[in-house]
């Protein structure tokens, strides 16, 4: 068991060490061989995570709410919506108070630009409890590094010299956060990789995921390049990870919104402005511009049609199904890591 984890909050991947994320993905391995061989894995007795939800989920509330139980710990789910949260309760104050009563909180809050990660921040710096981010608009460490854990079960730990294509990719369903993306190219770069990001001119990320991407990359003797042809990046790429992310300063707007209006206004211009590039899909002959044993990933749910085909999604190169099942393991990582024990 790790315990040098013990009660450290877990934001943003940047704010641990490339030791400290190769102790995570090794406990990780550990416990899904356990879950295989039906061994118990009961780390967390009688301990409770607070999962804080202001956006919907698949994958993430299921890993948590499994991986807890299968810990031996118990996760309450709370909407937003229908906590105080939603009557202007107070970040500060729902820390104090959840953190009173459990051992850990995880918050999802990645919609709104510049909204979520400070919010987790805020609760992190009023409690004791570890604060475990399900996803920001920053950053989405638990999917990012189920990404790394499925890559390094794919191609082996040393990764240098292999290249990750991480590209926009056409959605008609709505304007998705910039997290995922984000979170790739920070956290790649540190591990071996060579990273290409494409996307259309409108679809730039954050300043300072870019320029903490470009450090990283110098610091490990990694190439992080940016290009604005899908083609170009998948170009005999070992990892293909295209996905659909929100337009940028339209995304800016919508967080300066004044009224459920002007919200619903700006998310047409988003969807709209999505609609020019829908030739933007992984298809099977982008699929051929990679290397023949070339792998595609998503974190899922991804648009089948928009953002990639059927016979990609589905076929032998395709991963997102082991991906999908390494958030679990993930997840009980950096809970058992993090989750401290209260004396009686």
């Amino acid at each position: 068991m790790i315990t040098h984890l013990k009660g450290r909050d877990y934001i943003e991947t940047q704010d641990y060490t490339s030791a400290e994320i190769n102790d995570l993905i090794n406990l990780a391995k550990d416990l899904k061989g356990r879950f295989h061989r039906g061994e118990p894995t009961i780390l967390l007795p009688h301990q409770t995570i607070f999962l804080l939800f202001f956006d919907n989920s698949t994958r993430t509330r299921n890993a948590f709410e499994a991986g807890a139980t299968q810990l031996g710990a118990h996760a309450h789910f709370l909407d937003s919506k229908v906590t105080q949260i939603a009557h202007g309760e107070t970040a500060k104050d729902t820390g104090l108070i959840l953190g009173s009563m459990g051992h850990a909180i995880a918050i999802r809050h990645d919609l709104i630009l510049d909204e979520g990660n400070k919010y987790m921040r805020e609760v992190a710096a009023a409690t004791k409890a570890p604060v475990i981010n399900m996803q920001c608009d920053v950053d989405h460490p638990t999917q990012t590094l189920a990404d790394l854990m499925t890559i390094r079960e794919i191609f082996g730990d040393d990764l240098r010299g292999r290249k990750i294509a991480v590209s926009w990719a056409y959605s008609p369903s709505y304007a998705k956060p910039l997290s995922v993306p984000q979170g790739l190219i920070t956290l790649m770069t540190r591990f071996g990789m060579d990273v290409t990001l494409a996307h259309p001119p409108e679809y730039r990320l954050m300043d300072r995921c870019m320029k903490t991407a470009r450090e990283n990359a110098k610091a490990a003797g990694t190439k992080f390049e940016v290009v604005d042809n899908m083609d170009a990046a998948f170009e005999r790429a070992d990892i293909v990870y295209p996905k659909s992310w929100g337009p940028y300063d339209l995304m800016l707007q919508r967080r300066d919104a004044k009224s459920g209006e002007d919200m619903k206004a700006i998310e047409e211009q988003m969807l709209s402005m999505n609609a020019r590039y829908k030739s933007w899909i992984c298809n099977s002959e982008r699929m051929r511009k990679a290397k023949s044993t070339a792998i595609y990933m998503h974190c899922l749910p991804a648009d089948r049609g928009a953002e990639v085909t059927d016979d990609v999604i589905d076929g032998k190169q395709s991963v997102v199904f082991q991906e999908a099942e390494n958030r679990l393991h993930t997840a009980k990582a950096i809970m058992a890591a993090t989750m401290r024990e209260r004396p009686f």
